[in-house]
């Protein structure tokens, strides 16, 4: 429960796939896999929810994935067919339940299938419903948003979406210079913060000083505390994620400090945990409109792409540290045809 996952936690094995498949059942190539935070809390024998179940020890891991299908025994699928689903096996080619897929549309994304993995998939919707659900942004009411973690996955969505929702100004926090250019000069971010090299809590104050309306929080700790601080009455946190406190043994969300726990009770803050599976009923609607603002142009997507499943266990252990920009992604296998889309 406690310490930094590294890449030798994972281990890298040859298997044979059966000769057959049964009734029901595809062989899928896989192209691309997800590494996501919230994959630390699966390291863990419980992993504090009851949505997401644990990683076995010497068992195959699993996660987002997207393939393409070699061989069908299923209805609904046939060779050539790219699919998806949230359970993937880290392997270079899977058996699966038919039943377990989704088949996605090469089209919504103009060809980058990866996309599916990030935002105009999981981190996407959860960035789009979260902002939505949680945010309570009014168009033209002048709303200052921050977000924590801005150049990750989520964070570098959340803070256009906000913008496209109508907030006027979006400040985003980040932990390198570089990455703070790329969320101003690329993503469309007001201003960004170097937590690493500048006073958080004198930056907040400099760049939002009509105070904070909305707070999109993927990193929990000493940041969020800082932020809640300076966060206005009646104002609305979005609890994505609390990935400076994954490696510690705390229950999720982790409570906040005494002190930073009676300034949002004072304030009346809402603070209330997320969880984009509450609303499977949005997933299609949200897709398709992440989908149409990417093609517009509304919506800059920025990835970070390993190859081989061999390292996994690498791009798990830096996107846990924040070396990868946007969505950290990893390539197993390229499809070819996809080049004259």
């Amino acid at each position: 429960k406690n310490g930094n996952p590294v890449a030798e936690n994972f281990q890298v094995e040859e298997v044979n796939l059966p000769d057959n498949i049964n009734e029901g059942q595809v062989q899928v190539r896989t192209l691309y896999l997800s590494v996501d935070p919230y994959m630390r809390c699966r390291m863990n024998e419980d992993t504090g929810t009851d949505y997401i179940m644990p990683w076995q020890l010497s068992q195959v891991v699993d996660g987002g994935g997207v393939g393409i299908i070699e061989e069908s025994k299923h209805k609904n699928f046939t060779k050539g067919d790219f699919v998806t689903c949230f359970n993937w096996p880290w392997q270079t080619k899977v058996i699966l339940d038919g039943n377990s897929l989704e088949k996605v549309d090469p089209q919504l994304v103009d060809g980058h299938l990866s996309y599916f993995l990030g935002a105009i998939g999981m981190p996407g919707l959860t960035s789009l419903i979260g902002v939505q659900e949680k945010g309570h942004i009014t168009a033209g009411s002048n709303q200052t948003m921050v977000v924590s973690g801005a150049a990750g996955a989520c964070g570098s969505l959340a803070g256009q979406i906000g913008h496209l929702m109508g907030c006027s100004r979006v400040v985003g926090i980040c932990g390198t210079h570089e990455k703070c250019l790329f969320l101003t000069s690329e993503l469309g971010f007001d201003a960004a913060i170097n937590y690493k090299k500048e006073n958080v809590a004198e930056r907040l104050r400099e760049l939002c000083p009509a105070g904070v309306d909305v707070y999109f929080d993927n990193v929990g700790g000493d940041i969020s505390d800082t932020v809640i601080s300076q966060m206005n009455q009646n104002s609305h946190i979005i609890l994505c994620g609390q990935i400076s406190q994954y490696n510690k043994d705390v229950p999720y969300p982790p409570p906040l400090p005494p002190a930073v726990e009676a300034i949002r009770k004072e304030k009346n803050i809402t603070r209330e945990r997320f969880l984009v599976f509450n609303y499977k009923d949005k997933f299609e609607s949200g897709i398709l409109q992440l989908s149409q603002w990417f093609k517009e142009g509304k919506l800059k997507i920025k990835e970070t792409m390993i190859n081989g499943l061999e390292n996994m266990g690498a791009a798990f252990q830096s996107m846990m540290t924040g070396g990868n920009t946007g969505k950290q992604i990893v390539c197993i296998s390229e499809e070819t045809s996809l080049k004259s889309l």
